[in-house]
């Protein structure tokens, strides 16, 4: 049947065939009849056969692959494929027989299917433009650099607010248009701005709008319910909705990349850098999922073989930021920016992404040299040709993230940030405070008994005393949805203004932040600390149940401790590096250490191993 998977042609007449020749009796056969593993297939098979089980011989295949479930049900038949491989050595994969099959099949389909590919002899198969493009894409010199180059152009039209920089040409335009809608929306400084910010500034508009709306509504009603509604509900939920245009618009791009074929040149290049760290190419494709969101990445680890390497994967996972961790990153980027005078967001976004992923790299490094040591699985992967991306199934997927990051405003966040206000404006006994007496607040009392572990991190007690634990509180509840970070920073806002400094908040997330930094003096260096915090520590609770499900107790146990110590670690040593530069020879000299320290060990305990 001629079928289009990409523009569903014809399906419906496949899955008649199907239907059709699924009535019709047949005789099992195996395409690994003529392969070096037709004998330990035979005996599996007629193993299963004694027990009386049905198909055997597809129970057979899947016990010799080592399926996971196949290994469960029947464990007691895996002593005879165990036994078989020790008589067994591929010249190419060695004892896996996951990947000898997986070749014989490739063999099969080539030696015998082969036949049915029409091929068109004028067309130079060597030289399609997909072979062409890999060549340049995959090159083992330019490759790598090629993908940080596109991972940057993503996030610089994402974030960036000199998308074109044009100088003199555009102040001869920009005059006429002065103090319009279009300055500050479209252009700032002499450029123009990119898609994620032009429309940012669209959605953040709408939102200071309908604030000030709902604001001259309840001009009348008394100080505390204006200050719930406005300050703390609407300021909290409106902070994260402004982001969605840019969390769709990340989403979009790394979609197309995905979909038009070059993840899977992406986890190719990089199969023989993450061997070297002890993983396969495929750890990258649950990896790279991680953008999107944790909870599907973590399932998808599900295809890799080895369980010490998924278990490293589902560990480094959420540090690949996902769309809930956008918003922190923005808005304190933002805040950095309009305090601290940085000229460009998207290179501190950049950045942090980029130190996220370095950070699991050699999280796993370390993971896979310790306590997770084992032979790395072999990696196949059939590379499909470039093609472009179908808008009705890009369409599909912002739209399903579209509704599960509203369902999570208009929910978790919501309640997150009634729970903040009420903590935020009660004092211990009860009684309704105003915006200035916020540090006399249950939220005050019950951060600042955590803020003193932060100190080293730099958002602890070297801040104003003040508001010292608010961003400690903000950490806290972004534990149950990342997203709460600036739900709390907009619920918080207008009491640190009212309370400390002069400056107008409109309820964006921007002011939000810059009240943060100037009611509590947090420096640069702290601020870049608070967003690594945010990635890599303990992700939303959503992913964290995923992590329960997906490992054993004890390994779920040591994952939970491995987010804190990895994150608290991180930041610190970033803090003090950018506070003081030449604290990076002691961390240079600990990891140089460290490594000697584990590569002695490791070979004192193989040598002890041989002897035994």
């Amino acid at each position: 049947v001629c079928i289009s998977a990409q523009k569903q042609e014809n399906l419906d007449e496949l899955m008649n065939k199907a239907i059709e020749a699924s009535n019709k009796p047949r005789k099992s056969y195996s395409v690994l009849d003529d392969s070096n593993l037709a004998h330990i297939i035979k005996d599996v098979e007629t193993a299963f056969k004694g027990l009386e089980v049905d198909s055997p011989l597809f129970h057979a295949v899947k016990l010799v692959e080592n399926d996971e479930l196949e290994v469960k049900m029947h464990s007691q038949l895996t002593k005879v494929v165990d036994e078989f491989k020790k008589t067994y050595n591929d010249s190419v994969f060695g004892t896996d027989l996951e990947a000898v099959i997986a070749d014989a099949r490739y063999k099969y389909i080539t030696s015998k299917l082969a036949i049915a590919k029409e091929r068109n002899n004028q067309i130079d198969y060597e030289n399609t433009v997909s072979n062409k493009i890999d060549r340049v894409l995959t090159n083992k010199w330019a490759a790598i650099p090629i993908f940080l180059v596109i991972l940057f152009l993503v996030f610089h039209l994402t974030f960036s607010e000199n998308l074109f920089y044009l100088g003199g040409l555009f102040s001869n335009v920009a005059p006429s248009f002065e103090g319009s809608m279009f300055e500050g929306l479209f252009w700032t400084d002499g450029g123009i701005n990119s898609p994620g910010v032009i429309l940012f500034n669209l959605v953040d508009c709408l939102t200071s709008g309908l604030g000030d709306l709902v604001a001259g509504w309840l001009e009348s009603s008394p100080a505390w319910v204006s200050g719930f509604i406005c300050d703390g509900v609407l300021a909290g939920v409106f902070g994260v909705l402004s982001f969605v245009p840019q969390i769709l618009l990340l989403f979009l791009l790394f979609s197309i990349l995905e979909d038009s074929g070059y993840m899977a040149r992406v986890a190719f290049i990089l199969d023989k850098l993450f061997r070297k760290f002890g993983l396969s190419g495929r750890a990258f494709m649950p990896m790279i999922m991680g953008f999107g969101c944790s909870v599907p990445a973590m399932i998808n680890t599900r295809t890799l073989a080895d369980q010490n390497e998924r278990t490293a994967t589902v560990r480094v996972i959420p540090f690949f930021s996902c769309g809930a961790k956008l918003p922190i990153l923005t808005a304190i980027a933002g805040g950095i920016c309009e305090v601290f005078g940085f000229a460009n967001v998207d290179l501190i976004t950049y950045s942090m992404y980029v130190i996220g992923i370095a950070t699991a790299i050699v999280a796993v490094l370390i993971m896979r040299h310790t306590t997770m040591r084992g032979a790395t699985p072999p990696f196949i992967m059939e590379l499909p040709a470039y093609h472009m991306p179908q808008l009705k199934s890009l369409m599909v997927h912002l739209w399903d993230k579209l509704k599960h990051y509203i369902q999570k405003a208009f929910t978790i966040i919501l309640a997150s940030t009634i729970i903040i206000w009420f903590l935020s404006h009660f004092s211990w006994d009860w009684q309704l405070l105003d915006d200035a007496e916020i540090n006399n607040s249950i939220l005050a009392g019950i951060g600042q008994l955590f803020t003193p572990i932060f100190t080293p991190l730099g958002f602890g007690a070297q801040l104003n005393q003040a508001f010292s634990w608010i961003f400690v509180v903000a950490a806290v509840t972004g534990l149950i949805a990342k997203e709460n970070v600036v739900a709390t920073f907009g619920a918080l806002a207008a009491c640190v203004v009212g309370g400390m400094i002069d400056i107008e908040a409109d309820g964006g997330d921007i002011a939000a932040t810059t009240a943060m930094i100037a009611g509590t003096g947090i420096t640069w260096q702290g601020l870049i600390s608070f967003i690594l915090f945010n990635m890599t520590t303990i992700p939303c609770f959503a992913a964290v149940a995923t992590a329960k499900g997906e490992l054993t107790k004890k390994q779920f146990g040591g994952t939970l401790v491995f987010w804190l110590a990895t994150s608290y670690f991180v930041s610190m040593m970033v803090y003090l590096v950018l506070s003081w530069w030449w604290t990076a020879f002691i961390f240079v000299a600990v990891f140089v250490a460290a490594g000697f320290g584990i590569h002695y060990f490791n070979k004192y305990r193989d040598s002890k191993n041989q002897i035994a």
